[in-house]
């Protein structure tokens, strides 16, 4: 006869299908039933880790008030680390000739919050995409993602002061809280960069340094330099 046993083909395929949608089901739920199981042993284990976390990100987001020396021709660190570059160079984009720089290596435990070494306008504002060099490198000033801040300050008639936020290999996000145009007070916040990087200071050629190679400064704090 012809198509003999069709129709229990038909079934048994059902049959077979509708047991591998049970099997699935089942094994889901099983697997569900599983990771709630172990996540419920572990919850206190992940509070915990959490916690930590949370204590850690208020630690590293740290922003402790500097005491602004009030002497008015003093020139305060930008940032909180260790000063590892001392140096003549040249900026020619908003200082626009010779200067002195002073660079601050931040390690991911220094405070990442950076302050206005000067009062004055906030003149200039640029942030150049670039590498993510170790900031450790002193090199990574030159190629490295980085945000030039140029202060036209109101301390000295036609004194130019710029501040380059450089990112580093885990700093990948720098974070101005100031614009062009912007007035601020001497020690004020100025931005943020998250975790290890680098800050640069290019000055008037006639200040006079006041700090030293390896000496570790505090942002809006310490004097380093000041105008003859």
């Amino acid at each position: 006869m012809k198509h003999k046993g069709k129709a229990t083909q038909a079934a048994l395929k059902l049959i077979f299908w509708t047991l591998v949608a049970l099997v699935v089901v089942t094994s889901l739920g099983i697997f569900a039933a599983l990771v709630g199981t172990f996540l419920a042993a572990m919850s206190g284990i992940l509070f915990g880790l959490w916690a930590l976390f949370a204590l850690f990100c208020l630690w590293f987001f740290r922003d402790p008030e500097p005491r602004v020396p009030p002497d008015g021709d003093a020139i305060v660190a930008p940032a909180h680390g260790t000063v590892d570059v001392i140096d003549e160079t040249t900026e020619a984009e908003f200082v626009g000739g010779p200067c002195r720089r002073i660079s601050i290596f931040l390690s991911v435990i220094e405070v990442h919050v950076q302050r206005a070494p000067v009062a004055g306008k906030i003149s200039h504002l640029k942030h150049t995409p670039g590498k993510f060099i170790n900031a450790l490198n002193q090199e990574s000033a030159a190629h490295n993602e980085n945000v030039l801040i140029g202060f036209d300050s109101r301390e000295r008639a036609g004194e130019k002061i710029a501040v380059r936020l450089i990112a580093g290999v885990l700093a990948r996000r720098i974070v101005p809280w100031i614009g062009a145009g912007d007035e601020v007070a001497r020690g004020e916040r100025i931005s943020l960069i998250q975790f290890g990087s680098r800050v640069d200071i290019y000055l008037p050629p006639g200040v006079q340094i006041r700090v030293k190679l390896g000496e570790r400064v505090r942002g809006g704090e310490t004097v380093i330099a000041a105008r003859t």
